[in-house]
């Protein structure tokens, strides 16, 4: 006898459903459920890493600390900066405050530097405080009562 053209054999029924089955098919719905929010939840980590470390902020955080002579003294001249940089940027108006963490890579040393920046009425990020930790000891890059950082370009 010749089987019906319009009923698959194989397809999932009650009947042949076991509980083995009905396990590997809820792991696997869970599996690609967990799979799209690592992805989503990534591509914001992903988005927020690179707007900070493309930003204006970080920028003239990196020219004032390739340029900062204590900082060259100790570790020698700044040959790159970490992949990351991380802290926060928060901008009303046309004023703004930034706190970024920058890993400093000299001929001698790697270091972390914490750098603090502001802008006023949209004149540009200036540098209002920088340090840096060099074997568990904080070391200041603006000394008190120092002149201000001449404001980059």
């Amino acid at each position: 006898m010749r089987r019906s053209s319009t009923i698959l054999p194989g397809l999932i029924s009650a009947s042949n459903l076991t509980t083995k089955k009905i396990v590997l098919i809820i792991l696997g719905i869970v599996a690609v459920l967990c799979l799209v929010v690592a992805l989503f939840v990534g591509g914001i980590v992903w988005f927020v890493f690179h707007t900070i470390n493309t930003s204006e902020a970080a920028e003239t955080a990196r020219v004032y600390l390739k340029n900062n002579e204590t900082l060259k003294q100790d570790i020698g001249e700044v040959k790159d900066f970490g992949y990351f940089v991380t802290g926060q940027i928060n901008q009303t108006n046309a004023n703004g405050e930034a706190t970024l963490h920058l890993k400093v890579i000299g001929e001698k040393k790697t270091v972390n530097a914490t750098v603090a920046l502001s802008y006023r009425n949209n004149r540009g990020w200036r540098v209002t405080d920088a340090t840096y930790v060099r074997d568990g000891q904080t070391i200041e890059l603006i000394q008190p009562y120092e002149p201000d950082p001449s404001p980059s370009p």
